[in-house]
């Protein structure tokens, strides 16, 4: 288990590093260096709407990855996600910008955004059923809670190198070339990533359908006739740690630097303080829900969401780098204590013949709902009506994932059939 455990996490962690560069670099350089035609509000929306292109592609990558997940294993999807991911992340850290390519250069970044998302579309699935379906049912959740703490450590790292760049280069070195160092990493971190996959085993779960010839035909189509309303409520039920995060990060990040003109190395200092209160909430809430219960939980975090929701924005609006922080690190600690169960109840609530399709595409629609729309919809709102408005834009989210999760079951004492 100490095994599978590792290998989940750092599966995770890399990926979501992969992922979360893109988005750092969506709010801070990506405007200029593939937009510089437009004015200041329009670049910045096309440079998050590219942002928001791999949250289209997650869905698609469920489906595919679910499929041959569902009918040949868990272990051999994850190598080829990895890669998918890896190599997509290091070719935008070597792609001209608009000087060089022209309008080629944002369309094969858009391009390449894409096939991040195809990647990890089929990442998040696999490393949780990696866990969950080789850990004891009494600690499903405690396993499920080390994949559930790779955004939290990729979002640290992919920040904390965009920090460390951000100050010991000066502005115009960082904006020509610095911003792609964060992306050539990952040819390294592929490297490390394929090494601890390849060592793991198969899931007992899944190596029991797989031996007596039980696996789903097309596991998408199972999945959206024989458990339609699982995977709707539970995507549903994903929309607001996803609103949450993406407005407290990207959106944050590129609203304090623009409009309140707080300086880009202090935002992403504060943005590595408050990503410890991510973690926190995610192991908090992962471990507690083997004993509270994995439903329990995710409702106490959408409530905890609804009211910080319309915190966050008085709080950023002070300049104040401390209630910045506080600010910050509150949305996420709400988000982890939602998205922490999250880890094992999705693949609690589908079969094992289609497990990885369901709980992939139940975690992806949530993204498209919730993370791909939710910058493009708060820098509207902010421009239009202030910044009090995103504040409510989040608060409505969470209450929706409420409802959701309502509608849904306790799984905490299911057996893995």
């Amino acid at each position: 288990m100490r095994r599978v455990a590792v290998a989940s996490f750092i599966g995770t962690a890399i990926e979501f590093y992969d992922f979360y560069c893109y988005g750092t670099a969506a709010a801070l350089v990506l405007n200029q260096a593939f937009f510089p035609t437009l004015d200041p509000v329009n670049a910045t929306l096309a440079s998050l709407s590219t942002y928001a292109v791999a949250f289209a592609a997650r869905p698609l990558g469920s489906v595919l990855f679910g499929h041959f997940g569902d009918r040949v294993g868990r272990k051999s999807v994850l190598v080829v996600s990895l890669l998918l991911m890896g190599l997509s992340t290091a070719c935008v850290g070597l792609l001209p910008g608009y000087d060089s390519w022209g309008i080629w250069a944002p369309v094969v970044l858009t391009l390449l955004r894409f096939l991040q998302g195809i990647g990890l579309g089929g990442e998040w699935g696999g490393a949780a059923l990696l866990a969950v379906e080789h850990a004891p049912r009494s600690r499903r959740g405690l396993y499920a809670a080390f994949p559930q703490l790779g955004p939290s450590v990729g979002f640290f790292a992919a920040t904390g190198v965009f920090w460390l760049l951000s100050s010991v280069l000066d502005d115009q070195t960082f904006r020509s070339w610095g911003w792609r160092v964060p992306f050539l990493l990952s040819f390294l971190l592929v490297g490390v990533g394929l090494f601890v996959r390849l060592k793991i085993s198969e899931t007992p779960v899944f190596a029991k359908v797989r031996d007596a010839q039980e696996a789903a035909r097309v596991p998408a189509v199972e999945v959206l006739r024989s458990h339609p309303r699982e995977l709707l409520l539970a995507a549903g039920g994903m929309i607001v740690a996803y609103g949450l995060f993406y407005t407290a990060t990207t959106y944050c990040l590129a609203y304090a630097t623009g409009t309140l003109g707080i300086a880009r190395s202090t935002m992403l200092a504060l943005s590595l303080v408050a990503c410890l209160f991510l973690a926190a909430g995610t192991w908090l809430a992962a471990t507690r829900s083997d004993a509270a219960g994995r439903r329990r939980l995710v409702l106490a975090g959408s409530v905890l969401s609804a009211g910080w929701g319309l915190v966050l924005f008085p709080l950023l609006d002070t300049a104040q780098p401390v209630l910045i922080a506080l600010g910050i690190g509150g949305a996420l600690f709400c988000m982890g204590v939602v998205y922490g169960p999250m880890g094992a109840y999705l693949p609690e609530l589908f079969s094992t013949r289609v497990r990885y399709s369901g709980a992939s595409l139940a975690y992806n629609l949530g993204g498209v709902l919730g993370g791909a729309v939710a910058p493009l919809v708060a820098t509207r709102l902010q421009s239009a009506f202030g910044s009090a408005s995103v504040g409510w834009y989040l608060s409505a989210m969470a209450v929706l994932s409420l409802l959701c999760v309502l509608a849904l079951p306790e799984t905490r004492e299911r057996e893995l059939t």
